[in-house]
């Protein structure tokens, strides 16, 4: 069966005005004796609701909730106190951490236990610190110059490349990105670590064997407007390729007749929530497999309608190449254009913006209109059309009249003689002729989170994702961040089989031992101990505007979206505009931005998120903004200004 993968609700257009603070408490000195209340919920900074005190994320949409330090003066946060312990002192845990952050140097943070006679400290102790105690083991180095400037060395170092570069469209802005001087200073304070990022080697296990005939991973996301039957394709796909017995086909088919919804069985087959079912539309992504003659695929089946496509963003962010999924009946082609309510041209643009230039259009729904072929070629014109605004080539992006319901031109040629006049491959052979996607075997482990697994009974946890470099086995030992613990990994799962080894591009479900299930979260990243991934909340952003009416300001609230992560941003500076043919800076300190330009814009987040530069990681600098329930811009992460 599929899993399903659950990111939350995107409710943006539900509400005119955001509240993207939570409610700070007083930090003035009171006695012990006058504490009588003592919070049990915390306040969401983006849909607002209060969630339960033990909850690690929001409830309703998803956002995590940051740290919570209390009773730091000043000099304290001027000294980096407070970003360290937000990443060493998550939550409840009183242990030892050593973390490795070099050859030379190292950051032993250890904490004493809380004297439970201080009536205070004990209402509190899972955020705050008795006793602090920080040692640098190279010489030379000072309390106060460790913190604002080492702080880097155990998240990520920033840095500008600078070199030329042009800029024609999307694909210019987000494929072929430039990174031109004019862009920001270089803030890299460690520049050992790029070298001694350079300078690793991996394990001989880690690489894969000539000898290995497995078939390739390929991680297919299927996109497309509301209602244009994308579960419906991938339910049938699967049936015929034997991932759907025919016994569960048959209760799938009875179960939708019952409910008036006989069109619906395989679409059921993904779409197993009962509000799913009830409402006939797909809400969160669900996960399914099948074999090609090249290919293992692991099916992304990604919600259609507006509202969630936030859930779509976490989820098709893994995908390597993309199958958009067209109605062909009259109107409803038309409907998913439309630029302000269709999502067939905002699917398209986030798919691009994800790194994917491999693409089938799926015209489906094509006994609608009776195999129409002028139906079909007026599709490719004004569709093809916006494709290649997006940066896509003719070249990379196949089309394929079909119909999942009749079951023409999926895994065979099609049977309908209406259809004759088409003369190219079936949609399964076109799978099998997308090129594959390079892999980063040879970098150090990587591997955003998308969703985790809780054991309450076994008291274990699993982090699930899609490995974007480097490999993992049984007893690695890997860096849970945010919360910058060192786990070990316990068993890999892949498929929902055990399996020894995971590699790059693989979606693993990994076991960690050594961890609480506290500090594993949806929006981390397992990685390196010896490479961490950075931890900041002000960025500096190479973006670009979509078709939107509202211009972007300085001061716009705006939701930010980077892999699984979501958090709520404001824009702090709007540096230049930059020209969209050159690339090069065309104008500085704009008052704004509007529709279809390209501009280097600082925003600040109201928690801090894992992320690192574009030019050092891809996954982890490609980022999303969103407002009232629209894309409005797309682009990455240029430096890092302050973790």
């Amino acid at each position: 069966m599929p899993r399903k993968v659950n990111y939350g609700v995107d409710y943006d257009d539900d509400y005119d005005e955001y509240d993207y603070g939570y409610e700070v408490e007083d930090n003035e000195e009171t006695p012990p004796e006058q504490e009588t209340i003592k919070r049990s919920v915390w306040r969401c900074a983006v849909c607002t609701y209060d969630n339960d005190e033990t909850m690690s994320s929001c409830d309703i949409c998803g956002v995590l909730r940051g740290p919570l330090l209390k009773n730091l003066t000043y000099d304290e946060k001027r000294a980096g106190f407070n970003s360290l312990a937000a990443n060493i002192f998550y939550l409840k845990s009183s242990r030892v951490h050593s973390i490795v952050v070099g050859e030379d140097e190292a950051v032993k943070v250890s904490s004493k236990r809380l004297d439970s006679s201080d009536v205070s400290t004990a209402k509190d102790k899972h955020n705050r610190l008795d006793e602090i105690t920080f040692n640098m083991q190279s010489s030379g180095k000072s309390l106060l110059s460790l913190m604002p400037k080492e702080r880097n060395v155990m998240v990520a170092n920033s840095s500008s490349s600078r070199n030329g570069g042009k800029a024609h469209d999307l694909a210019s802005n987000l494929k072929n990105i430039s990174f031109s001087a004019e862009s920001g200073h270089s803030n890299d304070t460690n520049p050992g670590r790029a070298n001694s990022y350079a300078q690793y080697k991996p394990e001989k296990w880690m690489l894969p064997g000539k000898t290995e005939h497995s078939l390739a991973q390929l991680n297919l996301a299927i996109v497309g407007h509301v209602d244009s039957g994308k579960s419906t394709l991938s339910g049938r796909l699967l049936h015929l390729l034997g991932r759907i017995s025919q016994k569960d086909m048959q209760k799938y088919e009875k179960e939708s007749k019952l409910q008036g919804k006989g069109s619906f069985a395989y679409a059921w087959a993904l779409d197993e929530s009962a509000e799913e079912r009830e409402r006939g539309i797909t809400m969160t992504v669900a996960v399914a497999y099948f074999d090609s003659k090249i290919y293992h695929v692991v099916v992304l089946d990604s919600p259609g309608h507006k509202d969630f496509v936030p859930n779509m963003i976490t989820g098709a962010t893994q995908a390597d190449a993309a199958i958009l999924v067209i109605d062909a009946s009259i109107g409803s082609f038309e409907a998913g254009m439309d630029g302000t309510k269709g999502q067939t041209r905002e699917h398209a643009q986030l798919i691009r913006s994800f790194g994917v230039d491999q693409l089938i259009v799926a015209v489906n729904k094509m006994d609608v209109v009776d195999y129409s072929k002028d139906r079909f070629d007026l599709i490719i014109l004004q569709l093809g059309t916006f494709l290649r605004s997006c940066g896509f080539k003719d070249s990379s992006v196949s089309w394929i009249p079909l119909s999942a319901a009749k079951n023409q031109n999926l895994v065979s040629a099609p049977s309908d003689f209406r259809l004759s006049w088409y003369h190219g491959p079936n949609l399964l052979d076109t799978i099998d002729s997308f090129q594959p996607p390079p892999r980063d075997f040879s970098k150090p482990l990587l591997m955003p989170i998308c969703d985790v697994i809780k054991s309450s009974s076994q008291g274990q946890v699993s982090a699930c994702g899609k490995l974007e470099a480097g490999a993992l086995r049984s007893g690695s030992k890997v860096l849970v961040m945010p919360s910058a613990i060192i786990a070990t990994v316990r068993s890999l799962e892949r498929d929902s089989q055990p399996c020894t080894i995971g590699r790059a591009g693989d979606n693993v479900a990994v076991s960690l031992h050594g961890v609480d299930a506290n500090h594993v979260l949806a929006g981390g990243v397992l990685c390196h101990p010896d490479f961490p991934v950075a931890f900041a909340k002000h960025l500096e952003l190479k973006v670009l505007v979509l078709d939107v009416a509202t211009p972007i300001l300085i001061g716009s609230q705006l939701e930010f979206h980077i892999h699984h992560a979501k958090e709520s941003a404001r824009v702090a500076r709007i540096s230049s505009l930059l020209d969209s043919k050159t690339g090069k800076v065309a104008k500085k300190a704009p008052r704004c931005i509007v529709a279809k330009q390209s501009a280097v814009v600082e925003v600040t987040l109201h928690e801090a998120v894992c992320v690192e530069e574009f030019s050092k990681c891809k996954a982890l600098g490609r980022v999303f903004l969103r407002t009232l329930g629209r894309t409005v811009a797309v682009g990455i992460v240029t430096r890092i200004v302050e973790v």
